[in-house]
């Protein structure tokens, strides 16, 4: 599961993670973006826009979309199967741009769990793989919406979680990006751990526990 993460990049350090991508405007630096919060997302619909959609996928089909809250995480074994998934994952994927994000470790002996906080060794930004969906209100607005796939985690990660967000390498962003429908199983060996190598992960501050609490002293190592 992801239920919490980070973007911090500035408008310069995401132009030069990503080329590619249009930014006409960005929000302000976020140490603790919960679900239900607007995230920073590139749609598959050929603009290359940075766009902001509300974090918990709504499907189009839905009646209420208080649903978005229990679909925060798509698990990548079962994108194909799932009624509120499959459509997405064949035509409406997305990049999700992060800078780190929080997974909270069980530890011996410790009734409180440890929030312990992942990015990459060198702190550059970088995107995970998201589906997204268009929702009409009644009263005609719509809502654009999205959730983080998760896959197994690799073996840093397992010791902290179970589920780890699938994070995609700039190689693979054009095919993620595919306005079409390049094939599910070609998308679904994109859905792999990233290579731990390059990760980083640190115990920090309860702090982040609350979603109120989105400063800086969030993403600090905990003394």
């Amino acid at each position: 599961m992801c239920g919490r993460f980070t973007l911090t990049a500035d408008p310069d350090e995401l132009r030069q993670a990503f080329p590619w991508l249009n930014i006409a405007e960005m929000g302000p630096p976020r140490y603790n973006i919960a679900p239900s919060q607007p995230v920073a997302v590139a749609a598959n619909d050929g603009k290359n826009r940075l766009d902001y959609f509300v974090w918990g996928l709504i499907p189009s089909w839905a009646k209420d979309p208080t649903i978005g809250s229990r679909m925060i995480n798509a698990r990548a074994e079962t994108l194909a199967e799932k009624p509120s998934f499959r459509a997405a994952f064949r035509r409406r994927r997305c990049l999700i741009f992060a800078s780190g994000f929080y997974e909270w470790q069980t530890l011996p002996g410790r009734k409180a769990r440890q929030p312990m906080y992942i990015r990459m060794q060198d702190s550059r930004p970088f995107a995970f793989a998201g589906l997204w969906e268009t929702w009409n209100a009644p009263d005609g607005s719509q809502v654009l919406s999205t959730a983080i796939i998760t896959t197994e985690p690799y073996a840093l990660m397992s010791t902290i979680h179970n589920r780890m967000p699938v994070i995609l390498p700039s190689a693979v962003h054009p095919l993620w990006l595919d306005r079409g429908e390049p094939g599910l199983d070609l998308l679904q060996a994109l859905l792999v751990p990233y290579p731990e190598a390059e990760m980083t992960a640190f115990p920090v501050s309860m702090l982040v526990n609350s979603p109120a609490n989105d400063a800086p002293q969030c993403i600090l190592p905990a003394s």
